[in-house]
């Protein structure tokens, strides 16, 4: 397992989320990091946060979204952020977080978050077309393929879930 930087940044570059993880492995759907239960996080430059539950993040190697498996007894099984694609160097995966974000419950709820905050983005943050065409394109797309529980949303993570015990 190798030690990586999460490096989530707002449209412009701003820091957003960001804290370590250890590369699992990768498979078709992308490459997977273990966040353990424990690990600290910020939200830009603010207060740590320590989270409580392990955590798993699918980053695929193509695709407008990066995706988080949380382990019970986190009340949010799925939790995918719409992003550009992530890009890997020195140590660090990053990319823009567009807002959206597909968030699937334990109890099945599927939400689709943010709307409102990547409705004001496009205006004060100055998104391009493209990058709106393509954040929705991402969140229509997930919303279908995280509520069917198809291709990585459909249990790929348990294998590398169960590796942080």
């Amino acid at each position: 397992m190798s030690d990586v930087r999460v490096v989530f940044r707002k449209y412009g570059g701003a820091l957003h989320w960001n804290h370590p993880g250890k590369v699992l492995g990768d498979d078709q759907h992308g490459v997977w990091v273990a966040v353990p239960g424990g690990t600290v996080a910020r939200k830009g430059d603010g207060p740590a946060i320590t989270w409580e539950t392990h955590a798993i993040m699918l980053f695929p190697r193509n695709a407008w979204w990066t995706a988080s498996f949380n382990a019970v007894p986190h009340q949010t099984e799925v939790y995918v952020d719409v992003t550009t694609v992530p890009e890997w160097r020195d140590g660090e995966v990053t990319m823009l977080d567009l807002d959206l974000d597909v968030i699937r419950k334990r109890d099945g709820r599927l939400i689709l978050d943010d709307e409102d905050e990547f409705a004001e983005h496009q205006v004060v943050l100055g998104y391009p077309p493209e990058l709106i065409a393509a954040a929705e394109e991402s969140a229509r797309w997930l919303m279908d393929a995280v509520g069917a529980r198809r291709g990585p949303f459909g249990g790929a993570h348990l294998g590398w879930l169960a590796m942080l015990g």
